[in-house]
């Protein structure tokens, strides 16, 4: 004797997808408090930011002190609101240097990017050259690079040059390892499948290794694009002739004088630009990655 079981199958959308990437899994409620709190966590810490500033500036600071950090209000309006105050003060002269920082970590991040890349690819596809390269690479990274700008100085001519060479030498070094990183990572039987098809190196590479490595090649530009604000402001600090140049020899005509609120100021713009380029370059990876990452999921 044997028995039917009916079993109703109702289309509950694509049940192919993993259950985290479901959206229609994911109560309503949920997803706004997730939304919430994305603004409310990053808001709570500004104001207890500025809290704390004003404690240290006005009560925390001995008085004889108090003067090297203005408090944020002097530093809005003789920072941010005053347009130009003599030819060092005001925000016209730290957007003018920050401007000039700004066209030297393009050009850095752009060299490092091309050149990372290239060898990163040099490196996965000849086993000889990783082997031959890897050694110094690492050596490099962990070269302090302050103590190498009086070499840089000595043999490299132009400033502009010895700016980008230092930002070149922060940033190149994740992008490499990154980028060789996920191209050696591609699984074992996606290889085979090439082989199966008799597919050439080249093939395999633009086919199969570069689109799997994307989402550790887009790491690897996020922290590039951080390092290279920091090389062009370091490069500004030791490498300048005449006039002021970048944000960095502003800051550090301002730390010499005392100007504590335009000192801040271009303090944090230069943070805001390098911000701005880490969101530009984690958009960038959403776009190309799309959602179906753990680096970009649930953005």
């Amino acid at each position: 004797m044997t028995a039917s079981v009916g079993i109703n199958i109702t289309d509950n959308g694509d049940q192919s997808a993993p259950p985290s990437l479901r959206v229609e899994d994911t109560p309503r409620d949920d997803v706004d408090k997730t939304r919430v709190s994305d603004f409310a966590g990053p808001t709570i810490v500004l104001v207890l930011f500025i809290g704390f500033w004003y404690l240290l500036s006005t009560k925390i600071l001995p008085p004889q002190k108090r003067f090297l950090l203005p408090t944020p209000h002097r530093v809005v309006n003789e920072g941010f609101l005053t347009w130009s105050a003599g030819t060092q003060r005001g925000l016209r002269p730290i957007l003018l240097s920050l401007w000039d920082s700004i066209k030297i970590a393009i050009s850095g991040l752009f060299l490092t990017i091309v050149i990372g890349t290239t060898l990163a690819t040099l490196m996965a596809t000849r086993r000889w050259i990783e082997r031959a390269t890897w050694p110094y690479l690492v050596a490099l990274q962990s070269a302090p690079i302050l103590a190498m700008t009086p070499l840089i100085r000595a043999l490299i001519d132009g400033v502009r040059v010895q700016r980008i060479l230092v930002v070149v030498l922060i940033a190149f070094f994740p992008i490499v390892n990154n980028t060789l990183f996920g191209l050696l990572s591609v699984d074992k039987s996606q290889h085979e499948l090439f082989t199966l098809h008799k597919a050439s190196k080249f093939t395999r590479l633009v086919k199969l290794q570069f689109p799997a490595a994307m989402p550790n090649i887009f790491v690897g530009l996020r922290i590039s694009a951080g390092l290279s604000v920091i090389g062009a402001v370091v490069g500004d600090f030791y490498f300048r002739r005449g006039g002021v140049v970048g944000i960095g020899a502003q800051i550090d005509i301002y730390r010499s004088r005392l100007w504590g609120a335009e000192l801040i100021a271009s303090i944090i713009l230069a943070s805001i630009f390098g911000l701005v380029v880490f969101i530009l370059f984690g958009l960038l990876a959403k776009q190309a990655i799309g959602k179906w990452h753990t680096t970009t999921r649930g953005r």
